[in-house]
């Protein structure tokens, strides 16, 4: 299967170059191309309606971290070559609500707050390749946007998570992580390999940067993976450094794509914030080596 490929490569510089987009719009022109290697998945989102059923599920309800937001498939949507997924004010009761259970999950009478997260969790997957997904993100208070990688096999976080965007806020200041995590011995306690960016280190140099679309890319081979940010290193590790203590290794099986936008937590309070927050994908590239017949 061609998004499964075990081969070790090197990425070589582009070929053939788009032309340049304007970072406030999203992009129109051809992917780029780069020496030896494929583009073997490509969503440019150029259509309209709902995110394409071949491609992307939806995550429902409370799902993780005891977020604000009720997951729910109405806040996503594709329209002007770029999905859009908002978060917006609610008030509705937790259709799973029951006072008498102590998961966060139902105990909740009210939601307050929806948005949406799709996932390629069992429609599409990868090993190894070059991923660049476009994207602009929402910086108002509350907002915890992500795009993020989890294996196929194995309990997390075994599984392993690659995590090529988050934004939130720590202590109060926004930041942009990109993160690796791996299994330890202690059930649901992860191996964290972190990087912290101030969001102020882009925007102290380029007012704007909050209105312009930026390209994640993923580089990931059978020996490392290198996360970026508009072509500037954000955080690396080796594959050998993420074995997991039974032996399996996480990042040496394909991984599915998830892309969402929580509310509250990490993201901070969103009561006062102006709404809908949004967060917009313009597309997600993956390439691949090219095998020689």
């Amino acid at each position: 299967m061609r998004n499964s490929l075990l081969l070790a490569f090197s990425f070589l510089p582009i070929l053939v170059c788009a032309k340049t987009a304007s970072p406030y719009k999203v992009d129109t022109s051809a992917p780029a191309s780069y020496s030896g290697m494929k583009l073997v998945f490509d969503e440019e989102f150029n259509y309209t309606g709902k995110p394409d059923s071949t491609i992307w599920n939806y995550e429902t309800g409370f799902v993780r971290n005891h977020e604000l937001q009720w997951y729910q498939c109405d806040n996503a949507n594709v329209k002007d070559g770029r999905l859009l997924i908002e978060g917006k004010q609610a008030n509705f009761e937790n259709p799973s609500y029951d006072a008498n259970i102590k998961n966060w999950k139902k105990n909740r009478k009210t939601v307050n707050y929806t948005a949406s997260s799709i996932t390629t969790m069992n429609k599409k997957f990868w090993k190894f390749g070059r991923f660049e997904i476009r994207a602009r993100i929402d910086t108002a208070m509350g907002a915890w946007p992500a795009i993020w990688f989890l294996g196929i096999d194995y309990e997390w976080p075994s599984s392993g998570e690659i995590d090529m965007l988050e934004f939130y806020r720590n202590e109060n200041k926004p930041i942009i992580l990109a993160n690796f995590v791996s299994g330890t011995t202690t059930k649901y306690s992860g191996k964290w390999n972190s990087s912290k960016t101030p969001l102020t280190t882009f925007t102290q140099n380029d007012k704007d940067w909050v209105r312009k679309y930026h390209i994640w890319r993923m580089d990931w081979t059978n020996d490392s993976i290198h996360l970026y940010i508009d072509d500037r290193l954000l955080n690396k590790t080796s594959i050998q450094e993420t074995v997991n203590p039974d032996g399996t290794q996480p990042f040496l099986q394909p991984q599915y794509l998830l892309l969402n936008l929580a509310l509250g937590e990490n993201g901070g309070n969103p009561s006062k914030s102006k709404f809908p927050i949004t967060f917009e994908v313009d597309y997600v590239r993956v390439y691949q080596q090219e095998i020689k017949k």
